[in-house]
């Protein structure tokens, strides 16, 4: 017999008032998306300035994916702090220190040391994404819930674009240009001290902390959601992985084609995330019919012998898993209570971010006609957020 759900918190006391705070989570959701997508346009430039570095050819594109792999791996572990030391807390010293570790580059001539700050920054986005996502559980409840989560999912997929666009913009400048973007986290932080209430557990007049804490974790609750979010992620990644080769069976190869499509699809990622939201609370969670839409996205791409219906099916797709990922993340949110949240979240993110490296690895036998020159890593195709949704430019992962 499945254990219960935990009930969602109604503590709606320690929500602080206006829109203000809701908005600086967002804004603290799309921080790991800047370090995906921010230093893509402008890695040859890069590339050139340390030619003479020994395996600088390795490293440089190393610089772009390492904090997502460092934030795929300590997700859990800052999920244990987010519930020890605090969310707004750790938020907010996660926060300044990403821009601390995030300019480093401004300032730093050596690639090694350059690569040394990325990881430290791929450690500040594994506290900022499951704090935020843990307060977003704190502070609100219900239908408000789920759709400040499914928002959580727009707001990362709008803002890679504009990341990418501003980094190259930056990065005609110079190739070190675009890192003076992390410096945001220092007009975050204080704005989140002042502005983010310290969350208390809805009993809280009824057990102490100490007693919350001492309160053993719900593994098998987060076993079962974490294994379906893994299978939930690959399918998730599988259209952004795979729709250059696609095209490219189809016998289009223009980027500008292959842009447009993959801008299409990302539009249709955030329209899930929109129908995500005006669901009841019973079909909003009906996961069966969500990976069913999925499947009818991947049917029609699998039979489609021109552009029009493979578009179609990547839309369709796209619908589908705009929706699987608010619905993912809203079905393991109510399995947490409050002591348990921020690991809860922690290990959900990190099961979700794992998909990044096993998709192309899933999709590999479908195709044996691929040269095996394509290097299935981690920087295929990293979604936005956490986050994060698979939106346009390949994200870092």
């Amino acid at each position: 017999m499945p254990a219960p759900l935990a009930q969602p918190s109604t503590d709606h006391a320690t929500a602080p008032a206006g829109r203000l705070p809701a908005a600086l989570l967002m804004a603290g959701s799309c921080l790991p998306v800047l370090g995906a997508v921010l230093l893509a346009p402008v890695l040859p430039r890069m590339q050139d300035h340390f030619a003479s570095v020994p395996g600088s050819a390795a490293l440089v594109p190393i610089v772009l994916t390492i904090p997502a792999l460092a934030l795929a791996l300590l997700a859990p572990f800052a999920g244990v702090i987010v519930d020890r030391l605090g969310r707004k807390r750790l938020l907010i010293a996660a926060t300044a220190l990403y821009a601390v570790f995030g300019t480093a580059p401004l300032w730093l001539d050596s690639l090694h040391h350059i690569l040394i700050s990325r990881i430290l920054v791929g450690i500040a986005e594994a506290a900022i994404m499951t704090a935020c996502t843990t307060l977003i559980g704190d502070y609100y409840s219900g239908k408000l819930r789920d759709r400040y989560l499914a928002l959580q999912t727009m707001c990362a997929s709008a803002s890679a674009t504009l990341f990418f666009v501003l980094g190259g913009a930056l990065g005609a400048a110079n190739w070190s240009a675009p890192f003076w973007l992390y410096a945001i986290g220092l007009l975050l932080a204080p704005v989140m001290a002042r502005s983010l209430s310290t969350p208390l557990p809805a009993d809280r007049g009824q057990q102490s902390d100490t007693q919350a804490v001492r309160r053993p974790f719900p593994v098998r609750r987060m076993a079962g959601i974490c294994l379906l979010t893994l299978f939930g992620a690959v399918v998730f990644y599988a259209v952004p992985v795979e729709m250059a080769f696609l095209l490219d069976d189809l016998g289009i190869t223009s980027t500008g084609a292959i842009a447009g499509v993959t801008a299409v699809a990302s539009a249709a990622t955030v329209l899930g995330s929109v129908i995500f939201t005006r669901l009841s609370p019973r079909l909003r969670h009906h996961l069966p019919a969500v990976f069913a839409l999925c499947a009818a996205g991947f049917l029609l791409m699998g039979f489609a012998d021109g552009l029009p219906l493979l578009v179609a099916g990547a839309v369709v797709n796209c619908i589908g898993t705009g929706m699987l990922l608010p619905s993912l993340v809203t079905r393991a949110m109510d399995r947490l209570e409050f002591a348990d949240r921020g690991r809860g979240m922690g290990l959900w993110t990190a099961a979700f971010l794992s998909a990044s490296s096993s998709a192309p690895s899933c999709s590999w036998p479908a195709r044996p006609q691929q040269a095996p020159s394509r290097p299935p890593s981690l920087s295929s195709e990293w979604p936005p957020s956490l986050w994060p949704p698979h939106c346009c430019p390949p994200l870092a992962g």
